[in-house]
């Protein structure tokens, strides 16, 4: 399988796409207005502690105050986390959070969570800083090693590697990531150091600033993804834009020297994103249809509480009966949506809804479908059996906002909803109060603001009732069209 990644600069966003075997499978953002904020490290204070939600608000100089839960504060606050504040005592199991922080601590605190509609960011003070094939967790102690890493023998050598090195040059815990498989004990020593002189680079500027500043930010898109991609085996990295491939080659020179032959400049005359249909894909993944190559499509509604996928088979009518339809079509429908959760992003609690199948053999195989199909996404999903309802559930974690979210906002004709009133249904509301107008409040008429489709209605299904209404209330009813009203938007005006 070949991997490509795009890279699209313009003045103000910078676009990546990741491709596998040419069919786009990520799409990521950022703009110089709203750049993602995990992973970044903030100097905070604390602004309110809450004991009922064991969770405290914590100002970094966002619009919004950010969340810390009990959870995501280390056992022992010390001087590295709680600046200029005594050392809290060590907790038990369960601690109180008032034990952990007070109003006006300023504390180091980490990104985990981009804010989320009206949701603030999530923090936490177990400070994690990633490098080419480390992640450096101060407050740790263990030694991790990828899941993605299967061979038993080189997890085993890593571990050893590590633990070698570890002893020789201090504290700190590790994670050693999937990039490090197959590298030298020296190139993880170079790793160390370089995360060292990171963390001793954070503390001191962390010492230096004012609370609600930033104390060390995550590298740009451009960078970050030859940072976290390139260990997969890309193939090709296109950006089309001199200077930002100049700056990507300097890194990679400094950091992967071998990866630096794949990073190319683009200049051909159609626009990158052109290549592989990647505008298109992008326009796609923002429609709630998605067609099955079969016939049969998919229905994603996204809400705050979760996203539901509806699985249909739509054209197509199979060839044998109807169970071996139903299962081709869930079969192409478990692939797809894998590949729809990374393009969309799409996070949180997920359900979807397969069409049922009796058979207990081809439930299992929908399943181990999906399975498979999600094994290439980067991003921590769990999936729970099928429901007695016929429906998986499944949760896909969620650490920046959706494509739609990012890409989208909600419609201001039905703010959000998804559906406005009909005609005849706002023609009935006008009749409801052209009677509570009229008995409220003296006029020599009665002046009726609406869409263009409403004034059509009342001008012809419904000119019966309108007249009826006239001589009921005793005065003459205008109309007059809006042209910037919606058709759930009225005015009933005394003249």
């Amino acid at each position: 399988m070949s991997l490509e990644i795009l890279v699209n600069v313009a003045p103000r966003e910078t676009r990546a796409a990741i491709l596998e075997s040419a069919v786009v499978q990520e799409i990521h953002i950022e703009r110089t207005s709203r750049r993602g904020l995990v992973s970044n490290l903030y100097k905070g204070r604390v602004s309110r502690v809450l004991p009922g939600m064991q969770a405290a608000f914590v100002e970094i100089g966002l619009e919004r105050t950010a969340f810390l839960h009990a959870a995501d504060i280390a056992a022992r606050v010390s001087e590295d986390t709680v600046l200029g504040a005594p050392a809290a005592v060590a907790a038990a199991a369960v601690v109180d959070i008032r034990r952990l922080v007070s109003p006006g601590d300023e504390i180091l605190v980490q990104v985990i969570k981009d804010p989320i509609g009206s949701k603030g960011a999530r923090l936490t003070t177990f400070i994690a800083l990633p490098s080419r094939y480390l992640v450096y967790m101060p407050r740790g102690e263990a030694i991790g090693v990828s899941a993605r890493i299967e061979d038993e023998a080189e997890r085993t050598r890593l571990k050893a590697a590590l633990a070698g090195l570890l002893g020789a040059t201090g504290g700190g815990g590790y994670i050693v990531r999937t990039a490090a498989q197959g590298v030298s004990a020296e190139s993880l020593r170079e790793d160390m150091g370089y995360l060292a002189k990171l963390w001793e680079h954070v503390r001191e500027r962390a010492t230096q600033v004012s609370a609600g500043e930033v104390v060390h930010e995550d590298l740009p898109l451009s960078l970050r993804v030859l940072r976290d991609e390139l260990t997969r085996g890309v193939s090709r990295v296109l950006v089309d834009s001199a200077s930002e491939h100049a700056r990507m080659q300097e890194f990679a020179a400094a950091f992967m020297p071998e990866a630096a032959p794949v990073i190319e400049l683009y200049t051909g005359a159609r626009p990158l994103f052109d290549l592989g249909g990647v505008e298109e894909e992008i326009a796609k993944a923002l429609d709630r249809k998605v067609p099955l190559k079969s016939g049969g499509h998919l229905v994603f509604d996204q809400t705050e509480a979760m996203t539901t996928i509806d699985v249909n088979t739509g054209a197509y009518v199979g060839h044998r009966n109807l169970e071996e339809t139903i299962f081709r079509t869930n079969l192409e429908a478990a692939v797809s949506i894998a590949r729809q959760l990374r393009l969309r992003n799409l996070g949180g609690i997920i359900i979807i809804d397969f069409i049922d199948m009796r058979d207990e053999p081809h439930r299992r195989a929908v399943l181990t479908a999906l399975e498979r199909a999600l094994a290439g996404d980067r991003v921590q999903t769990h999936i729970v059996s099928l429901s007695p309802l016929g429906l998986v559930e499944m949760t896909r974690k969620r650490t920046r906002e959706s494509l739609e979210h990012l890409l989208c906002e909600p419609c201001r004709s039905c703010e959000g909803r998804g559906f406005i009133r009909t005609p005849e249904t706002v023609c009935n509301e006008i009749f409801r109060e052209i009677v509570r107008q009229s008995r409220q409040f003296a006029s020599r008429e009665l002046l009726i603001l609406a869409h263009q489709d409403v004034v059509d209605r009342l001008l012809d299904e419904e000119s019966a009732t309108l007249g009826e209404l006239e001589a009921q209330v005793g005065r003459p009813i205008r109309l007059q069209v809006e042209a910037l009203y919606g058709i759930d938007q009225y005015d009933v005006v005394l003249v």
